[in-house]
């Protein structure tokens, strides 16, 4: 049964890619979620790791951050219709806050939960990390260079930041504690990088956090998540003075849908008095998914989806009519595949931790990737392991190794990282080169090569199962280590997919990648 799916896929594998280029640019039938290209869209509109995201609009565009935590590259996308989105840009590209962000000591740290805000023609992104303070980065241009970090505030245990500025010019920043709440307002600098007081708290509630501010018809708004990642809804407050007190509304709730939270979001409005807001569900080893919900204003409270057991709480809507914006969108899906043909890499990458930049290039062997090992025990402390989110439910990456340079001890492959951690790749030992598939610790060892390039393969299916494989000639792949069991707990992130090269033995040695190929569900996936 195994053996004749993975035949299939890898059948279907060959067909697409031969048409590789047809697909990507043709790429017009609905997937199994997103943008349905008949004027609705199937939740979730991103089925990929973006969690804690925060949305706005500027003009007829609509940008969203999210959390990345150790993960170095806060990505910016752009939608022109809330569904269809494009990685844009990076707020920053490493975290020189604590050395431990070079010694792989900060997994599950970083940013935490960002707000995205627009004020007097500039972007400005907030985050918190767990141990070092709050932090704040703007740009004139979202596609361009951030301002380096301002530490706002060095402190540990804040999360969830978010700055207001208010109709009088007078700035405010709200957040909560780490462990969830409660929910504390200060008074900030007009350029936002100062606070001025110690805080006063607002609101205090079961699980209180995820603060983002807004103001509407004369009511101060925060909008919080409740009740826990897994089993909590969204709460709205509103107040006429921002300091409270505070009315609270239970405005959307999990009910008789599968959507558990629903949690963590915000809010954006159109010109044409539609309103939206999109949210995250945690869904086990592909992470915290994005999904978009229509909002109306009821009595200057937002209700939020659909109420379909009639308890005047809205419940996430699956399938629904896309916002009626102005222009058409393209409609094609988030960056993955790359063929590493340019001087920079693609802003679908991220580092595991803060790179070392003289041990990876794009211009040393035109063409390729190239990553020089450094000596690490296993791939949880590699350095320069780059990676990207995984995306959608099934997918198929491959990827071209040459190992031509490789030295003694490396290692050097495909992987996927999380709690767990599945190699498959090449190790390079004294006498020889030999392929090699390490499931979360179970190593298994395979054929000795002769030749310098292989192609390595990771066959995806969240719903059933995940496999490893290896090709000679690009064409006939085998199955190498039993079937991968993915984590659904990876240090508040997703399992991801990446591309390593390490030592075990001493530092040195290079791995060339030539391309690197995700074909997935969903739009312009090519599955």
């Amino acid at each position: 049964m195994i053996r004749t799916l993975l035949t299939g896929i890898t059948v279907l594998f060959l067909t697409l890619t031969s048409a590789n280029n047809q697909l990507h640019a043709q790429q017009r039938h609905p997937g199994a979620w997103g943008d349905q290209l008949n004027g609705t869209y199937k939740n979730p509109i991103i089925n990929a790791d973006y969690s804690d995201p925060d949305v706005i609009r500027v003009g007829g565009s609509f940008y969203m951050v999210c959390s990345d935590f150790h993960f170095m590259g806060m990505p910016v996308l752009q939608s022109a219709d809330l569904v269809n989105w494009r990685i844009i840009g990076q707020v920053y590209n490493r975290l020189d806050l604590d050395p431990k962000y070079n010694t792989m000591e900060k997994y599950g740290a970083g940013s935490w939960a960002p707000s995205l805000r627009y004020h007097n023609g500039k972007f400005y992104v907030y985050f918190c990390t767990p141990d070092e303070g709050l932090y704040m980065s703007s740009a004139a241009n979202p596609t361009g260079k951030w301002s380096p970090l301002t530490e706002v505030k060095r402190t540990g245990g804040w999360e969830d930041p978010c700055p207001f500025w208010d109709t009088d010019g007078q700035a405010y920043l709200g957040h909560s504690r780490l462990g969830a709440g409660p929910i504390i307002i200060h008074k900030m600098s007009a350029d936002g990088k100062h606070l001025l007081d110690s805080g006063k708290t607002v609101y205090e509630g079961p699980v209180a956090e995820g603060t983002k501010i807004y103001k509407r018809n004369g009511y101060y708004y925060i909008i919080i998540p409740e009740g826990g990642v897994g089993t909590g809804y969204e709460t709205a407050l509103r107040s006429k003075s921002i300091y409270g007190p505070y009315e609270r509304k239970i405005v959307l709730e999990q009910g008789k849908t599968n959507i558990n939270g629903p949690h963590q979001g915000g809010i954006v409005e159109l010109d044409n008095g539609e309103a939206w807001f999109i949210h995250f569900q945690d869904a086990g080893a592909i992470g915290r998914v994005c999904h978009l919900e229509p909002v109306k204003w009821q009595n200057d409270w937002p209700f939020i989806g659909i109420d379909n057991d009639g308890n005047g709480i809205g419940e996430p809507v699956s399938t629904y009519p896309k916002p009626k914006v102005n222009k058409f969108p393209v409609k094609t899906g988030l960056q993955t595949s790359d063929q590493f043909n340019k001087t920079t890499l693609g802003l679908q990458w991220q580092w595991n931790h803060n790179p070392v930049n003289d041990k990876w290039s794009l211009k040393t062997h035109k063409g390729y990737l190239t990553l020089t090992a450094m000596q690490a025990s296993n791939n949880k402390y590699a350095r320069n392991t780059i990676n990207q989110k995984l995306m959608g439910r099934n997918g198929m990456i491959t990827t071209a190794l040459n190992a031509d340079q490789m030295t003694p001890g490396q290692k050097a492959g495909l992987c996927l990282l999380g709690n767990y951690i599945h190699e498959i790749g090449l190790i390079k030992t004294d006498t020889g080169l030999n392929v090699y598939a390490d499931n979360n610790g179970k190593f298994q060892q395979g054929i000795t090569i002769g030749q310098k390039t292989v192609f390595l393969r990771l066959v995806i299916n969240l719903d059933h199962i995940t496999v490893m494989q290896y090709s000679l000639d690009g064409k006939i792949f085998t199955q190498l280590g039993e079937a991968c069991t993915l984590s659904n707990y990876n240090y508040w992130k997703a399992v991801r997919p990446g591309l390593f090269s390490y030592n075990t033995k001493q530092p040195g040695g290079t791995a060339l990648f030539d391309w690197f190929n995700y074909l997935r569900d969903g739009p312009d996936g090519g599955l």
